[in-house]
């Protein structure tokens, strides 16, 4: 292993800790996941901050691993580093011995140890080889995908991952160009990108390549079908009081994440019940309300936060939650009894709570 390339500064590690400190500070040998470890930034400040908690660090990027193990060596007694993507965390789980978890953090993206590695061919500014593996050790390149996808599937792939609204006329400077021979270097994809977008697109927004990057990156290495994949398995294997934490860096991410816990936030139940059915009530609640993005001290000390959208949920007991649930309906009932005709003490509006997202879940605060 070579000296360490590029720098690493964890996003929103203070807020991260803050949310994970309950559920990893219950007394007794803890559990917390990493699933995606990286060069452990958020692993080394977990296991400083809680003696009693044993570290799962998942990563597909061998090159992460080799750099988090030489990292974490002096905590090396409670820590298991796994080659694997973070979909596979239950067979992992299961080979280890680990029934339940309390914590899990997901730092979604490219990581700054890819991102700053020239040859890996992630970064637009950069000329590389149009590789974009996360795992180099296996898979399709973005070399293979620009040279040999049909425009209809090059195309999908630039409006859906990237969102990309002129992905047609990209795909169709990409077919005309590889006619005349491969596309091998990220320096020519992103001049062919930039000169298929109108002038005045490529006015604003950036560099004009970013959004074919990101669909690229996504593609190669199947990001969202594994994170689609891996947050409900997540949340299913953490224990009671257990905690989730999730940072997402564009749209898509932030939009898996927030499905995923939408369906463990809400009853199902009928909602003027006087008691909540068996097996109907919500198995998570909300640790903040909506999104939370980073203040401007965070952004200003490290740059690479500034698109982050932290999400984070506690999975709660079920006795406890159907005892919430009675609670809240008796209230509503009793609201609701309070604006039948004569009825005396009412206000006349409505006493119902509206919080971001849909739910109407409360926080812990941002």
């Amino acid at each position: 292993m070579g000296e360490l390339r590029g720098t690493h500064v964890p996003v929103l590690l203070e807020r991260c800790l803050e949310l994970l400190a309950p559920a990893l500070d219950r007394g007794g040998r803890t559990v917390h996941v990493d699933a995606t470890l990286g060069l452990a930034g958020h692993a080394e400040a977990v296991l400083a901050a809680h003696p009693d908690t044993v570290l799962i660090g998942l990563d597909r990027d061998t090159e992460a691993l080799a750099h988090a193990r030489v990292r974490l060596a002096r905590y090396a007694d409670r820590v298991h580093l796994e080659h694997a993507v973070y979909d596979e965390l239950p067979e992992v789980l299961d080979r280890l011995g680990y029934p339940g978890i309390d914590g899990i953090l997901f730092d979604l993206g490219v990581s700054s140890l890819q991102l700053d590695a020239p040859d890996r061919g992630f970064a637009y500014a950069q000329d590389a080889p149009l590789d974009m593996r996360m795992d180099q050790t296996r898979g399709t390149t973005a070399e293979e995908v620009v040279n040999t996808y049909p425009h209809p599937d090059l195309a999908r792939v630039l409006r859906v991952y990237g969102e990309e609204k002129f992905a047609g006329r990209i795909a169709s400077a990409i077919l005309r160009e590889r006619e005349r021979g491969p596309i091998t270097s990220s320096a020519r994809l992103a001049e062919l990108v930039r000169e298929s977008i109108p002038a005045a697109a490529r006015r604003t927004g950036g560099h004009p390549a970013k959004r074919t990057f990101q669909a690229l990156r996504i593609e190669v290495n199947r990001e969202l079908a594994a994170l689609e994949t891996a947050l409900p398995a997540a949340l299913d294997k953490l224990n009671v009081g257990g905690r989730m934490v999730v940072l997402s860096y564009h749209s898509l991410e932030d939009r898996l994440t927030k499905q995923a816990l939408a369906d463990r936030v809400r009853s199902k139940g009928p909602v003027d019940l006087p008691v909540e059915l068996p097996g109907a009530g919500p198995t998570f609640r909300l640790l903040s309300r909506g999104a939370e993005l980073p203040g401007e001290e965070e952004v200003a000390a490290n740059p690479r936060a500034a698109s982050v959208r932290l999400r984070a949920a506690e999975r709660l007991d079920p006795n406890e939650a159907q005892r919430g649930r009675t609670d809240r309906e008796r209230s509503r009932r009793r609201v609701k009894a309070m604006h039948q005709p004569g009825a005396t003490g009412g206000t006349g509006r409505k006493a119902r709570r509206s919080v971001r997202d849909g739910t109407d879940e409360e926080g812990e605060g941002t």
